[in-house]
């Protein structure tokens, strides 16, 4: 006997959000879908769409409890909406600073807040946080995106402990490429600096800000239907990793960081091997 559970799910215009959306939907289950303009070009009848700002934090919260209002229960939810920001540490401005953590870092901070009093009270819940191979490792000229991602697997591994005698599952879902528009139309780019221009030409191919992209055109990599399948079958499983990693070369880019960090602790004589 199966229980149809209620997901809210964040971001689910297009890319992953959409594909999980529709995953979960054609899986049995009610999806509550949030975007900023509050359409989906999907419909459902067991789909309600909301419009949500995620760096609103009031908006956040007031989502969360008009979704478990609606459905009278919240079992998973999933902080998926999120952007990538391109330049180097000296050119990000305050304002693009200050959005990106709003957006990638503390708007799944207000909706966990919101959520959790809510799975508390039903001694049950997953929180699902949406990052990437760069909340392990970092990147030139990503910085600040680097900066987001990191920030929500610290608090969501804290999160982690707090909540496990309590009944709720929390997972970090760590993306490698994905094909979709992160990386073309959706990504935001900083006013370049010259002195990065021979740097974002090595590890672009250009450096031209913002790349040129065509229209429609995607990332390549991993297709988001692939990932909301992975996702899906974590949830459904009665237990798993906390860190959830999905999608091409997203294992070996995570093996390389650590890799790469354990050798570099290694230069220190308190990490040193003895044999």
């Amino acid at each position: 006997m199966t229980t149809t559970k209620t997901w809210f799910i964040t971001g689910a215009s297009g890319g992953l959000g959409l594909s999980l959306t529709q995953r979960v939907l054609a899986a049995g289950d009610r999806v509550v879908a949030t975007s900023r303009l509050g359409v989906l070009p999907v419909e459902h009848p067991s789909l309600t769409v909301m419009r949500l700002d995620p760096a609103d934090r009031d908006e956040c919260w007031r989502a969360v409890l008009e979704a478990h209002e609606a459905a009278g229960c919240l079992d998973v939810v999933v902080n998926n909406a999120g952007y990538g920001l391109v330049g180097a540490t000296e050119e990000a401005s305050e304002e693009q600073a200050r959005a990106i953590l709003d957006v990638d870092l503390l708007g799944p901070l207000w909706i966990t807040q919101a959520a959790l009093p809510l799975m508390r009270t039903q001694g049950n819940g997953h929180i699902v946080q949406i990052s990437s191979t760069g909340g392990v490792g970092a990147m030139p000229l990503l910085g600040l995106y680097n900066a987001a991602k990191w920030g929500l697997e610290g608090f969501t591994e804290s999160l982690a402990g707090e909540v496990s005698s309590m009944g709720l599952r929390v997972t970090l879902v760590e993306v490698g490429a994905m094909d979709t528009q992160w990386a073309t139309s959706g990504m935001q780019f900083s006013a370049p600096i010259p002195a990065y221009d021979e740097l974002r030409e090595r590890l672009f191919g250009t450096a031209v800000v913002p790349w040129p992209s065509e229209p429609g055109a995607t990332g390549g990599g991993s297709s988001p239907e692939a990932i909301a399948e992975g996702i899906l079958a974590h949830i459904t499983a009665p237990e798993g990793p906390l860190r959830l990693v999905l999608g091409e070369g997203a294992a070996d880019q995570i093996r390389m960081v650590l890799d790469q960090r354990q050798q570099d602790y290694a230069r220190q004589p308190g990490f040193q091997v003895e044999h």
